[in-house]
């Protein structure tokens, strides 16, 4: 079971370098196609980084661990979607076409980026109870998120920019931990 553990420690660190990094970019440039590319794209990265973290705390979280992984994997999949669509779809659109997108269409967007939210509030508490991942990037992690996806429709600007960043790197933190504790298990030779 080494192998979910490695594959999510890698993608999880592309993804939080490709959004601090796109993020960092943005401050100075404004959104730019290739930084729109690059937070398109993170969080299908993402993914595999919340299975290992999961797989990771798993016997240590108990019940809420279970409930708060599928809730936050299945928001992230939805935001992850509508990140795909406004950074690298609904960018290119004259503002009078997106500015007229029917009410489902802001209601989906809307409804994903809550039910990520509250996926990553959730998760990251069963994390931080849990206890086997280091408590800053846990915490970072529960916060910045909820608070990029909530603020997704806002213009981008230094705050959001910094918030990006923040998660970013809690993402490679977290994408660390796990890589060690692969290494840890690949050594004594213990399953997940």
């Amino acid at each position: 079971m080494n192998a979910p553990l490695r594959i999510g420690a890698a993608t999880g660190a592309a993804s939080g370098v490709l959004i601090a990094a796109a993020s960092a970019v943005e401050i100075v440039t404004g959104e730019v196609p290739a930084t729109g590319l690059a937070l398109g794209i993170a969080p299908a990265l993402g993914l595999p980084l919340v299975v290992a973290l999961h797989l990771g705390h798993r016997g240590a979280a108990r019940g809420l661990g279970s409930i708060a992984y599928a809730l936050n994997l299945v928001g992230l999949g939805l935001f992850g979607g509508a990140g795909f669509a406004l950074n690298l779809v609904l960018i290119h659109l004259d503002p009078a076409v997106t500015a007229g997108l029917p009410a489902a269409a802001t209601a989906a967007l809307l409804g994903s980026a809550l039910v990520f939210s509250a996926g990553t509030v959730l998760f990251g508490v069963a994390m931080l109870r849990a206890g086997v991942y280091p408590r800053v990037p846990v915490a970072l992690y529960a916060f910045a998120f909820p608070l990029i996806a909530l603020l997704a429709p806002l213009p981008d600007d230094l705050f959001v920019s910094a918030v990006h960043i923040a998660g970013g790197a809690a993402l490679v933190w977290l994408a660390r931990a796990v890589h060690a504790q692969a290494r840890a298990e690949h050594r004594i030779g213990a399953p997940v």
